[in-house]
């Protein structure tokens, strides 16, 4: 991986091979690093992770409808017209349908990562592959290192779903990790005290831990102060106030129920957590599938995929009107990724492949200058036919709209690591 913002000879000869093409480039090929540096308002980030590898040509760029048994390339599902002309989505994102000029489909997303979901994951989460000396950081962990808890009475970064190393810190040390738990209905396990301890006996506990540290040798060892200041964070999150965050039963029933099941459950957590001062939340969407695969639909695993876009479809509509309501749409990014995409034909089952040359990724309120889609793919949805948007480039959209400084290095050690490996954001959805 490079760490300079210098264009290495491999990209500068595969990009002049490009244009002599006559074909697009990724932004971050062409861009002036003198360009102005783009910031947004928001200071919320909801990340939406779709695990499996979300069909673009099932949910939001849907083409004319193919045939499996035929294996006539094509969309599974019919497509519906939006609130925005000219942008249609999948009959079964109807909710979503409506709001979509208070969203983005990035329609253009691409990598090189195809057959492996763990790497394709890695790199939606840290926009980069995966290193054999570099242990990066995640999206989660890279903006609330830059800009912290929005309160200081809550952590700066909560996963809604199984933990990984490819949602933690990398190099950023372990303060900059995630609290996370995987049930709504139980909040966060490290943070529940045991029944037998009382307040008192936390105090005692506390100060007893005092005295040792006052005793203790001084250290610079940084995973030692990394523990400690994990340790510091969580006492200080222990107490009553921050958790009843974790109580959505104290949310109206009518509410609930328009959220959905758990996934929609976790959406609904995800905007109290907000409330509350967390500033960046992934909610994971890889539990509890409804077709027995998830989003990674072969063979057999597509016939039911239509229960998942609608999950998806009831929770996001739902959480993006839920925000306007209580005006933090504005402030709050919500981010739909998923390792790759689909290609439009069928395998032997009925079901499709893996894609990453070209798939879609969605970008929702933020204070965005919103256009329901951006970028276009051909009449498959197969190939990119303009305004290609690497992954970094992605990671530089979201960065900026949170006023992070997407060109800036931060520091492995002695070794300067680019923040977006040099994306350039895609300017036209900022004012």
């Amino acid at each position: 991986m490079n760490t300079s913002n210098t264009i290495n000879r491999r990209e500068l000869l595969g990009g002049a091979a490009t244009l002599t093409g006559g074909l697009a480039v990724p932004r971050s090929l062409l861009a002036n690093t003198s360009d102005k540096l783009i910031q947004g308002k928001a200071e919320h980030v909801i990340a939406i992770w779709l695990g499996g590898g979300m069909g673009q040509v099932d949910t939001f760029d849907p083409k004319k409808k193919g045939d499996p048994k035929a294996k006539k390339p094509g969309s599974y599902y019919d497509s519906i017209e939006t609130a925005v002309p000219g942008v249609q989505v999948c009959e079964h994102l109807k909710n979503l349908a409506p709001l979509m000029d208070r969203v983005t489909t990035v329609r253009t997303v691409h990598h090189e990562m195809i057959d492996e979901h763990a790497a394709a994951t890695n790199r939606m989460h840290t926009g980069r592959p995966i290193s054999g000396t570099v242990t990066y950081p995640s999206f989660g962990s890279l903006i609330t290192h830059e800009r912290g808890a929005a309160d200081e009475s809550a952590p700066p970064y909560v996963l809604i779903g199984y933990p990984n190393i490819t949602r933690g810190p990398g190099f950023l040390g372990a303060q900059h990790g995630f609290l996370y738990l995987t049930n709504t209905s139980e909040g966060p396990a490290g943070l529940s005290r045991p029944d037998g301890i009382t307040p008192a006996r936390q105090f005692r506990r506390e100060a007893f831990l005092a005295e040792l540290r006052k005793n203790a040798h001084p250290t610079r060892d940084s995973r030692l102060l990394n523990y400690d200041a994990a340790i510091e964070q969580s006492l200080k999150l222990s107490g009553p106030g921050f958790n009843s965050a974790f109580q959505i039963d104290k949310e109206p029933a009518s509410l609930r129920n328009l959220y959905g099941g758990e996934f929609g459950q976790r959406c609904l957590l995800s905007r109290r957590l907000v409330e509350r001062g967390v500033r960046f939340i992934e909610v994971s969407h890889n539990l509890n599938f409804l077709n027995g695969a998830g989003w990674d639909v072969h063979n057999e695993g597509i016939l039911n995929q239509h229960g998942l876009i609608q999950e998806l479809d009831t929770a996001v509509a739902t959480l993006i009107t839920d925000l306007e309501n209580k005006r933090l749409l504005d402030k709050t990014l919500i981010v739909i990724t998923t390792e790759f995409g689909r290609p439009p034909e069928f395998d032997s089952n009925g079901g499709r492949g893996h894609q990453g040359t070209a798939f879609s990724c969605v970008l929702a309120g933020g204070g965005l200058k919103h256009r329901g889609a951006w970028g276009e793919t051909d009449e498959i949805s197969k190939k990119i036919v303009s305004d290609p948007v690497g992954v970094p480039d992605f990671f530089a959209t979201a960065f900026a709209a949170v006023g992070v400084d997407y060109r800036k290095n931060l520091y492995d050690g002695d070794r300067p690591v680019p923040i977006t490996d040099r994306g350039q954001p895609i300017a036209e959805l900022f004012d």
